[in-house]
């Protein structure tokens, strides 16, 4: 890889100026000296560095990424070094030597939920937090409108129209089930985005239900529904990537899809229905047009994102509960592995004895060494 994207996504976090002007903002108005602050998914830190610089005692900082390593440069190149302490690691599997006053976090994703927000303060609330600590955000309001979107029903057709001479319409209902990010304009709003629902992160969340009605402003094409966010991360300051928003971060929003691209006018409501599954990354939505001041719809529509995760059969039959499982030969490898991770044998034996016991699946002790290392980085302590 000549560019690590990796670097240029953080960049472009870094960049938006809207975005760290409200972080900034939010940080040194609920940070209080002398403060414990979790700083979580922190990327390269900026959020953590941001509560030093409000007087934060101690920083925990936990990042899955490689920008783990680098993080902690950064945080000592800006003389924070001895109040930082980044963590690279899932913080699900972190434990702290202390819990934390304040959590913060950008694990916003497109709409709200998306980047595992939800599931990951959860667990960090149980953990990893003080029981009366302060959250930035503590709530995401979850925003929706019916959009003008001839790209996403572009792409949906597409897989109607013989890819390289082939018929592959059969991925068609997939893509018709899937979200897709966009940036949207207020051009290509079809009337003004209201707030379906709210995300309690002080609270407790199996799954998510919103509801909307918008009325329609102009006359156009309903393509799809359009959904953003607006997370109030303090008292006066907001980050939200809603087309609407005064100070709008950079960042794309979702597009639902309609089943078919339908004509609107002025004075015909659109009404959204929405249940999202965060921990399982699942939605589904149902969206009705009524004409003018009609009691019954004139058009519904219901998608769900299962129908679009290309389910192998193969796979959901593991999950059976009469599925009696074995391992694979790498599975059989894994477990050597795991099982010579006895806090006694160096690294290099463990490779020696993995190649030894597994020649079929690597083709010299490099590989096998290769694999040891995954698996040891991943699970060794």
């Amino acid at each position: 890889m000549l560019v690590s994207l990796l670097i240029e996504e953080h960049r472009h976090y870094l960049a938006d100026a809207a975005r760290i002007s409200a972080f900034t903002a939010a940080i040194a108005s609920v940070v209080k000296p002398g403060d414990v602050v979790l700083d979580l998914a922190s990327g390269t830190g900026v959020l953590g560095l941001l509560a030093c610089r409000a007087g934060a005692a101690r920083v925990y900082a936990i990042d899955s990424g490689g920008l783990a390593p680098p993080a902690r440069v950064i945080a000592r190149d800006n003389g924070y070094d001895a109040r930082v302490r980044v963590i690279r690691g899932f913080s699900q599997h972190v434990d702290l030597p202390e819990r934390a006053d304040v959590l913060v976090t950008d694990q916003i994703g497109y709409f709200g939920f998306d980047a595992g927000i939800v599931e990951l303060v959860a667990d960090a609330r149980r953990r990893l937090l003080k029981p009366d600590a302060r959250l930035v955000p503590s709530r995401i309001d979850l925003l929706v409108a019916p959009v003008e979107a001839p790209d996403v029903t572009e792409a949906i057709a597409f897989w109607s129209g013989r890819p390289a001479g082939f018929n592959m319409e059969s991925l068609r209902e997939g893509a018709a089930s899937s979200a897709y990010p966009r940036m949207l304009a207020v051009d290509n709003l079809l009337g003004r985005p209201a707030c379906g629902g709210s995300i309690d992160l002080a609270g407790d969340r199996v799954a998510i239900s919103l509801s909307a009605e918008v009325a329609i402003s102009r006359p156009g094409t309903l393509d799809g529904v359009g959904g953003w966010f607006a997370a109030p991360l303090s008292p006066g300051h907001t980050l939200s990537n809603s087309p609407l928003a005064a100070n709008r971060i950079d960042r794309r929003g979702m597009v639902f899809p309609v089943g078919r691209p339908t004509a609107v006018t002025a004075g015909d409501r659109v009404s959204v229905e929405m249940r999202i599954l965060p921990a399982q990354m699942v939605m589904s939505w149902a969206v009705k047009v009524f004409r003018g001041g009609a009691s019954e719809p004139s058009d519904h529509f219901a998608q769900s994102t299962l129908r679009g995760m290309l389910i192998d059969p193969e796979q959901l039959r593991r999950t059976r509960p009469d599925y009696v499982p074995g391992l694979t030969a790498r599975g059989a490898a894994r477990l050597s592995v795991l099982e010579l991770c006895d806090g006694r044998r160096r690294l290099d034996a463990i490779e020696r004895e993995v190649y030894d016991r597994h020649r079929a699946l690597f083709s010299d002790p490099a590989a096998a060494a290769a694999f040891v290392a995954d698996v040891v980085a991943g699970y060794s302590k």
